[in-house]
């Protein structure tokens, strides 16, 4: 048997994160400058490469593969992807395979997902104003994301709602939110925004929107319950008592997620990222380029990598400033 990812905290490593693309039909504020400039295609890894990284991943002992972009349903063909992934999960070495998306494309593929193995979803959604979502994502439609969930569930697919808390822009929509998805039979999840990228005009400190803030507010209306689950990612979760629904908290600033890590994400072009808040990345399109018929080179460099996984992230806008900030965006490591 492949000896199993362990990084030198002893976590295992069980969790692959893959950006597919670090294109978007939309151009949220947080995430993306308007005008952003893409990668040529000769850099990023083929549907085939993708296939067989992931394959090597979950010979080394990942059990949870999260597609993500950008956003992961405009890559042109992606779905020949999802499907060579059914191999894994019908195999039993798969234990979930499922993606991050912006729903846009939903009403197209959410049906193909389903038969793929995909069971879950998760679909950003920042704000139910239409004018507002036109703001924030700067190109996109709140119809068009609307029909795109009501396709996810009706597929079969259970759907989770991601929102990025901004401060001065969503903060008096909390109750409206978490009822309209408690309606829908959708747990929510709130998101600090984090210091990734240059994007314009945004300044970061004013969008910091602090979760234990919006914790508070959602206590004087519900009992919240915590709860002691956690999948070893980010999120901590409390249960809503009057509705039964999950709200999930993941908070980077004001309370760091990290010693329970078990993923590591990656790009679009073959770079692994071993923290999302740190700069070190190992090349992996290189060991999978250079040596077309064999795996144990590009074993060998992950491997190599997931030893480099640091402790833990360095997000900080404690001090008015906004402190532990990567240069890349957040769609180029995947959301």
């Amino acid at each position: 048997m492949t000896a199993p990812l362990i990084d030198p905290f002893a976590r295992p490593i069980s969790y692959l994160r893959v950006s597919v693309t670090d294109r978007c039909d939309f151009r949220c504020v947080y995430c993306m400058s308007e005008n952003m400039t893409f990668l040529p295609k000769k850099e990023l890894l083929t549907l085939e490469e993708l296939d067989r990284m992931c394959s090597t991943f979950v010979r080394l002992g990942v059990e949870k593969l999260r597609i993500t972009g950008g956003e992961p349903l405009v890559r042109r063909n992606i779905m020949t992807f999802f499907r060579s992934m059914t191999r894994h999960l019908d195999a039993g070495t798969l234990k979930e395979l499922t993606l991050t998306t912006n729903g846009s494309q939903m009403v197209r593929f959410a049906s193909d997902l389903w038969d793929a193995g995909v069971r879950r979803v998760n679909i950003s959604l920042d704000t139910l104003d239409e004018q507002k979502f036109a703001d924030v994502t700067r190109w996109g439609r709140l119809p068009q994301v609307l029909k795109g969930i009501d396709a996810a569930k009706n597929a079969g697919l259970r759907v989770k709602i991601n929102a990025v808390a901004l401060k001065g822009f969503n903060d008096d929509e909390l109750l409206r939110m978490t009822e309209w998805c408690a309606e829908r039979d959708m747990d929510l999840t709130w998101i600090e925004v984090m210091p990734m990228g240059d994007i314009g005009n945004e300044d970061r400190l004013d969008q910091y929107w602090k979760l234990d803030d919006l914790r508070t507010q959602l206590a004087q209306h519900y009992t919240l319950t915590d709860l002691p689950e956690s999948t070893g990612g980010p999120a901590r979760y409390v249960r809503l008592e009057e509705t039964g629904q999950k709200i999930g908290f993941i908070t980077p600033l004001t309370h760091n997620f990290c010693e329970s890590c078990n993923r590591v994400r990656l790009t679009c072009t073959g770079e692994l990222f071993m923290c999302l808040g740190q700069e070190d990345n190992a090349d992996l399109r290189s060991a999978l380029r250079n040596h077309p018929g064999d795996d144990a080179p590009l074993e060998d460099a992950i491997r190599s990598a997931i030893l480099r996984k640091p402790k833990g992230h360095d997000f900080d806008y404690s001090r008015q400033t906004v402190d532990g900030r990567v240069s890349r965006h957040m769609s180029h490591t995947g959301g």
